[in-house]
């Protein structure tokens, strides 16, 4: 699997970490607007071709999948033209900043017979499946809370009256974008999607959530997410059963740990043996490539439309409005 990537920032430089431990993975090419942006990387990586021209990186024959890790209003533009141009491709999450534009690209991909991946650490962890077979000996489940928090290092800057992408309604950025999307992806994929829902977000005067409080009400249990990229907290996620609660550590993004609290005992369980949490999803996307599995990728993607679903909504309740809306 030979790889171009989009985008210079950290993200890029940890899923280049992870490629590096999986046999048969490569990243063959980088495009960026501004050569030294990639330069570092491509010199720590090995990375031969860096184009300064999407064209032409689009183009490059040498490239099988491409990477998105652009702000996330341009994750439909360039996995689009990617598509279009024959290529697989494996984009940041939140796969698009609208329902609209993720029905298209996942349409495109469909028409095209090509691939396309979200790129969402949670579901592809091993603690992930650890928690997911776990959950029936909690009984009937009751409450569940995700919390996750991190102080974003551009928080400052918004607050001198800086614009940063991930702040900007532009860019589509906020809390619910970049860090509440996670908890979204944990609740979804074990329950579906929810009956109701409703976000409550602390707003920047531009209009932009920095944290918010999100509610899921399904027929007979609710779930709270917590994201925040103002303030840091405790990160975990709970599970509240009639017959026993389960305590993840670290939250979705990372889930370090998973702890049964049942009647019988208390029970902790651990199956993940790297760090770069990239590593598991791009064994995952190398081993449904590898065996043309569509219909495991196209499942993947339908469970990634019914969390935009959800994001889309629960934007909608807090007044959160993306400059993409209006396209």
């Amino acid at each position: 699997m030979k790889i171009g990537t989009i985008g210079t920032g950290f993200i890029v430089d940890r899923f280049l970490s992870a490629i590096g431990e999986i046999e048969d993975v490569s990243c063959v090419a980088m495009y960026t607007r501004n050569y030294d942006n990639a330069k570092v990387l491509a010199d720590t990586y090995g990375i031969d071709t860096i184009h300064t021209n999407i064209d032409a990186f689009f183009n490059d024959n040498t490239i099988d999948v491409i990477y998105i890790a652009s702000p996330n209003s341009l994750h439909y533009k360039y996995a689009s033209e990617a598509l279009k141009h024959g290529k697989h491709v494996i984009c940041e999450k939140p796969l698009t900043s609208t329902v609209k534009e993720a029905e298209a690209l996942i349409q495109l991909a469909r028409d095209q017979k090509l691939m396309l991946f979200e790129a969402i650490t949670t579901i592809h962890l091993p603690n992930y499946q650890l928690a997911k077979a776990q959950l029936h000996k909690l009984g009937h489940i009751k409450m569940i809370q995700c919390n996750y928090g991190k102080y974003s290092s551009r928080y400052d800057a918004l607050l001198r009256g800086e614009s940063p992408n991930v702040f900007n309604p532009k860019f589509s950025g906020g809390a619910l974008a970049d860090i509440n999307i996670y908890n979204l992806h944990f609740v979804l994929s074990l329950f579906g999607e929810p009956r109701d829902v409703q976000y409550m977000a602390n707003k920047h005067a531009n209009g932009i959530d920095t944290s918010g409080i999100l509610t899921l009400q399904y027929d007979d249990f609710l779930a709270t997410c917590v994201g925040s990229k103002d303030t840091n907290g405790i990160d975990f996620i709970q599970i509240q059963g009639e017959e026993g609660f389960m305590h993840i550590e670290n939250g979705a993004n990372a889930f370090d740990k998973v702890t049964l609290h049942l009647k019988d005992g208390q029970y902790e369980l651990n199956n993940q043996l790297t760090d770069n949490l990239l590593y598991y999803e791009t064994v995952d996307f190398k081993e449904i490539y590898d065996q043309s599995d569509y219909t495991r990728c196209y499942d993947l993607l339908t469970h990634s439309l019914a969390v935009m679903r959800t994001f889309e909504q629960a934007r909608q309740t807090a007044g959160i409005a993306f400059a993409s809306d209006q396209q």
